[in-house]
């Protein structure tokens, strides 16, 4: 590989994601003492740096928004691929882990990821501003996905429980597919100047942050995305190395099974999560809304359609609708986005009430 290939790319930043891949590969499959968990922890994090790094190279070669569609799109099918291949065996965690992943990875997304985001970004900049109509937009078809994916299921009759029958669950699959794809052009094609970030006075600028840095070369760039996928792949593969160590914790604890759930999309959003907080940092909050947004519709309209075409093989139920307080904490997210992104402005206090409804929504998920 030429130096002109790697100019501009750190050697932790090459070095990290084949290493990340070695553990995964080396833990596989295997019983983790309190050796291999820490390893697998250490490997874990050092993923997550790293495919956040790559991600940013990426996203300063493309723009916006096609750099955070790019993080949230590649976290999100490999987070499919995962609930997918732990749906296999069946059983009762089985039947409810794609609805417990799936909207703990909206109440992550809206109030942990978009909460955090409005906080670090807020105590360092005070007031910061946004695009009302971008933001609103991906709110608009969140609440009609999540709706129409995991809220009918506990009031529709042809099916006993809170499940689809084959037919609604196609026609679920198919909706959310469709919505997303639009969507997606919306944000890309149509209206692509809706989701660029605001420019700001002070926003950050030093050149070692890479908001002002010369483009990276397309050589440069391929390369990085290439990282990129190896650094999901890992960080994915490594969250299902600790599931089981997870799960254990949880059943000595005494916790409800959706505990797992909740736990699996934390460690999947943690990409998500690190480079949303650095563009709130730079004051460029709306990168963080496009990755906290994005990646909810990005999880709902891919793994609805993934599920639903997975359940023809798949054994036993699919419990998709939600309970009485998931509904409740999600009508309330709905209401207090609506609010946040209602004037286009946005300070500390918007961004403590979303951190606090997602402690409530840990809480609840530990001790319903």
């Amino acid at each position: 590989m030429t130096n002109t290939v790697i100019q501009g790319l750190p050697r932790w930043s090459l070095a990290v994601p084949p290493l990340a891949f070695v553990v995964l590969l080396l833990t596989w499959h295997r019983h983790l003492g309190v050796a291999l968990l820490i390893l697998v922890c250490a490997g874990l994090g050092a993923a997550v740096i790293a495919a956040v790094h790559h991600a940013e190279v990426v996203a300063h070669r493309v723009g916006e928004p096609f750099g955070t569609l790019i993080l949230a799109l590649a976290v999100t099918v490999i987070e499919v691929a995962l609930i997918v291949t732990l749906m296999v065996p069946g059983g009762v965690k089985a039947a409810t882990l794609a609805r417990d992943t799936v909207f703990a990875a909206v109440m992550i997304t809206c109030n942990g990821i978009l909460g955090l985001s409005l906080v670090v970004g807020s105590l360092r900049h005070g007031t910061q501003e946004f695009r009302v109509r971008a933001s609103s937009s991906a709110l608009a078809v969140m609440t009609a996905l999540v709706t129409l994916s995991l809220v009918l299921p506990t009031f529709t009759t042809s099916a006993p429980g809170p499940q689809f029958s084959p037919a609604q669950l196609a026609f679920a699959g198919v909706t959310s597919l469709v919505m997303y794809g639009v969507f997606v052009f919306v944000q890309t094609v149509r209206h692509r100047d809706y989701f660029l970030p605001v420019p700001s006075s002070d926003e950050v600028e030093e050149d070692e942050d890479g908001t002002h840095a010369t483009a990276p070369s397309g050589q440069v760039a391929l390369l990085s995305l290439g990282l990129l996928f190896v650094c999901l792949i890992s960080v994915v593969g490594l969250a299902k190395t600790v599931s089981p160590s997870l799960e254990s914790a949880v059943e000595s604890a005494g916790a409800p099974v959706a505990v797992v759930g909740v736990a699996i999309a934390l460690l999947v959003l943690l990409p998500e999560t690190a480079a949303a907080v650095r563009a709130a940092l730079r004051n460029r909050l709306q990168n963080s809304f496009n990755l906290a947004l994005g990646s909810a519709l990005a999880s709902i309209g891919l793994t609805i359609p993934a599920i639903a075409v997975a359940s023809i093989w798949l054994s036993g139920p699919l419990v998709l609708g939600l309970g009485g307080t998931e509904m409740v904490l999600f009508a309330l997210t709905v209401v207090t986005s609506i609010l946040t992104l209602a004037t286009g402005r946005a300070t500390l206090l918007q961004g403590a009430v979303h951190m606090m409804v997602f402690s409530a929504f840990i809480f609840l998920a530990i001790s319903p």
